[in-house]
């Protein structure tokens, strides 16, 4: 599922479908059997379907509640409704998945089966065809109106701010300007800023002291780009939720590849891009980025699986 679902952040059209659906712990999911094996079996019968969404708490949490834009951690097994056929899990592996509880960043049925359950439970949660991907997925053997059952083991939530040694920039970096919860809000040029960069280059500003990042890891952050050096801001995390990507895959502009990998969880980066690192002559349709800008960001890495 770990592939699927990063599969389907990086194409977004498979995840903006329709929302909506309840929280409901009768019906359809008493017919579902789930056996206490580490690696657990979910047994759905085939044709099972739902027109909503519905989960049951088969298991309830001992911790805190989430909530709307919240970033965790889950175990999960993934059943197609239609066949009875599980298509992937993740408990083999005992690697969680980080999900971020926001309709426009993963299929709406996992914000409407999680939110409100707590940290520790496991949960069943049966995904209508609407609140899925929203057309076929050949390669899973999905169809656009079949039913997903989903079981979630929600293992911990992502922190949502990065703590440790604050550092100062470089004199000839942008300033980043902070919110009153020292949130980054943008970057301002001084009489030292470089005025021309040809080389990318990372900087730490809040010195964390957790993991390492490495290749093909799922980060969840937070994070602002603008164009370099106090040019407009082309989009920003903070004021909506954190989001994940996976980083050292190819799947990101060159500059985040090279500069993230390696840097420590918990910490504040501020990277800055050169054009050939980031856009170059294609910048994205629509965005306030023109061709070959330069650009620089703040980053918050709060998380990584």
């Amino acid at each position: 599922m770990r592939r699927i679902l990063l599969a389907a952040v990086a194409a977004s059209s498979l995840i903006l479908a329709g929302c909506g659906g309840s929280d409901s712990g009768d019906g359809g999911l008493d017919a579902i059997k789930v056996s206490s094996a580490k690696s657990p079996k979910v047994t759905v019968s085939k044709g099972f379907t739902t027109s909503k969404t519905e989960s049951k708490v088969l298991k309830s949490g001992g911790g805190a509640k989430l909530a709307s834009g919240d970033a965790v951690k889950v175990n999960y097994v993934a059943v197609n409704g239609r066949t009875g056929k599980q298509f992937d899990s993740s408990f083999k592996s005992q690697k969680p998945l980080t999900l971020t509880l926001d309709k426009n960043a993963v299929l709406p049925g996992f914000v409407t089966g999680l939110e409100g359950k707590k940290i520790g439970s496991r949960v069943l949660v049966a995904i209508s065809p609407k609140d899925g991907f929203g057309q076929d997925q050949a390669q899973l053997d999905i169809k656009k109106n079949d039913t997903m059952v989903f079981l979630f083991d929600i293992v911990a939530k992502v922190p949502t701010e990065v703590t440790g040694t604050a550092k100062k920039l470089p004199a000839d970096v942008p300033k980043l300007v902070l919110d009153g919860d020292k949130h980054p809000t943008k970057f301002t040029k001084t009489s030292k800023t470089a005025k021309k960069i040809t080389k990318e280059s990372s900087h730490v500003v809040i010195q964390g002291d957790g993991a390492k990042i490495t290749d093909g890891q799922t980060l969840t952050a937070q994070y602002i780009g603008q164009v370099y050096p106090d040019g407009a801001i082309f989009d920003e995390s903070w004021s909506s939720s954190s989001r994940s990507f996976q980083v050292g895959a190819g799947q990101l502009i060159k500059c985040w590849d090279d500069q993230l990998v390696g840097q420590k969880l918990g910490s504040r980066v501020v990277l800055v891009c050169p054009g050939d690192k980031a856009y170059g002559d294609s910048p994205p349709d629509g965005s306030k980025i023109g061709k070959n800008d330069t650009l620089i960001f703040a980053i918050d890495l709060l998380d990584a699986s």
